[in-house]
């Protein structure tokens, strides 16, 4: 069936998969088998391990020291051995998607594999929790969402900044209608990556030390600097677009409809390989083409318009940019602070603390101890507990295959414009209108 005879087929069944389709009990332990072994991975896994309710069965992957590394971690922690699967990239996960008994697998490997791995397995009846980035391509993001429709099976995509403290305290504001009606949004993943994108290529340094990339390189410098090399676009949307749809309630009552992208001149890498490889480095020869800032903009069917910023290239401290403006007030993340019109003091900014502790969300209040220590500032602990629950309640994702896709589609939409001059390009509603019915659930009293 080609893809528009799908659409035709299916669009009457959107809201309904928006439910977890296979049979799966609610169970007290569940098994989970994880798919791709590295650094990501093992940060995840800390916090499956701690879990009463979860067993790490299988694991896949094709490098010896990250597989005995994970296995490490479940002996340490006193679990049983999980079994391995390693061999060839495109056949070690469809060997681990036929363990016996998965109740869920994780995917945390490089982009690309990403949209194949997750249709294997939805295939398979297995639902997924899928580290960000659903495809590369936009024909991908189609292919993701046909095996989701088509099986039935759940699919989160694992947005951690989803649950960030003060994303989520916005997140009460908004909702009590502290800003007003929105009107303007800003996020994006401005962040330092030149020591990931290059390294030494010693598995033991991980992060810099070094203008290695490439088979020459280790861990996410292995891979992901090709996508610097090779693409030009807003390549991490999801980290930006993610709180902005949960404040907007993007594909529940609202949704992206065109798309511009801008490009700076690619410099940043070159100069870095440059500083701390020397001249004659063969790296400084590689042409690279991604923009060191790419600038994004998105207007949506309810009017408002967004703004996301890439910018991994160059020295700058880390910082995703939030900005939540409404007719009575607005938001800032860089200088930490609200003004609240007819509450603030006239044309005066107020510290952000005292209202992110009045607003402070339940998500917080109830799990904060346990979360802390957990990566990224607990905001890990938060993205896993929810794939857990809403997989032992048999319930819909929290952040689901239309989230997934629509915001990892930013990337080849802005590639898109950037290569045509910076044209607007319409968006796809990849729920096919069912985002006028759909209502949110993310981040409500009783909801992960």
């Amino acid at each position: 069936m080609d893809r528009r005879a799908f659409i035709a087929a299916s669009s009457a069944a959107v809201a309904a998969s928006t439910l977890a389709g296979p049979a799966l009990a609610r169970n007290d332990r569940l098994q989970i088998g994880i798919i791709g072994t590295g650094l990501r991975a093992q940060s995840l896994m800390s916090i499956l391990l701690k879990r009463a309710d979860v067993d790490i069965v299988a694991l896949c992957d094709i490098e010896p020291l990250m597989i005995a590394r994970a296995k490490g971690m479940i002996a340490a922690a006193g679990k049983p051995a999980p079994r391995a699967y390693e061999g060839a990239p495109d056949q070690a996960y469809r060997d681990l998607l036929a363990h016996p008994g998965l109740d869920a697998v994780i995917i945390a490997t490089p982009w690309e594999w990403h949209a194949p791995m997750a249709i294997a397995a939805m295939e398979a009846k297995i639902p997924v929790g899928c580290e960000v980035v659903a495809g590369v391509s936009l024909q991908d993001h189609w292919d993701v969402l046909e095996a989701h429709e088509r099986t039935g099976t759940p699919y989160m995509v694992l947005e951690n900044v989803c649950y960030r403290r003060d994303v989520l305290a916005v997140l009460n504001m908004v909702r009590a209608g502290l800003f007003g009606e929105l009107v303007h949004l800003q996020g994006g993943y401005q962040h330092d990556l030149r020591a990931v994108k290059f390294n030494s290529g010693d598995p033991q340094k991980p992060y810099g030390g070094g203008v290695e990339f490439g088979p020459k390189g280790w861990s996410e410098a292995r891979w992901r600097t090709w996508h610097s090399v090779n693409r030009n676009g807003e390549l991490y949307p999801s980290h930006g677009i993610g709180p902005i749809a949960n404040w907007i309630d993007l594909n529940r009552g609202n949704r992206m409809t065109t798309l511009t992208a801008y490009a700076s001149k690619a410099r940043g890498l070159h100069a870095y390989v440059v500083d701390n490889g020397g001249p004659d480095h063969p790296n400084a020869k590689v042409q690279f083409k991604l923009g060191d800032v790419v600038t994004t903009s998105i207007g949506c069917a309810n009017g408002e318009t967004l703004l996301l910023q890439h910018d991994t290239n160059l020295p700058r401290p880390y910082s995703l940019g939030f900005r939540v403006q409404g007719v009575k007030g607005l938001w800032m993340d860089l200088n930490k602070s609200v003004h609240i019109e007819g509450r603030s003091p006239e044309h005066q900014w107020e510290a952000q603390a005292a209202w992110f502790e009045q607003y402070d969300h339940p998500l917080w209040k109830t799990h904060a101890d346990t979360a802390a220590g957990s990566g990224h500032g607990g905001m890990d602990f938060f993205v896993i507990h929810a794939f857990v629950e809403a997989l032992k309640a048999k319930a819909a994702m929290p952040l689901d295959i239309y989230d997934a896709v629509s915001w990892s589609a930013i990337t080849p939409l802005s590639e898109q414009s950037i290569a045509e001059g910076n044209r607007t390009v319409d968006f796809p509603d990849f729920t096919r209108g069912a985002w006028r019915e759909r209502k949110p659930i993310f981040g409500f009293d009783g909801v992960y």
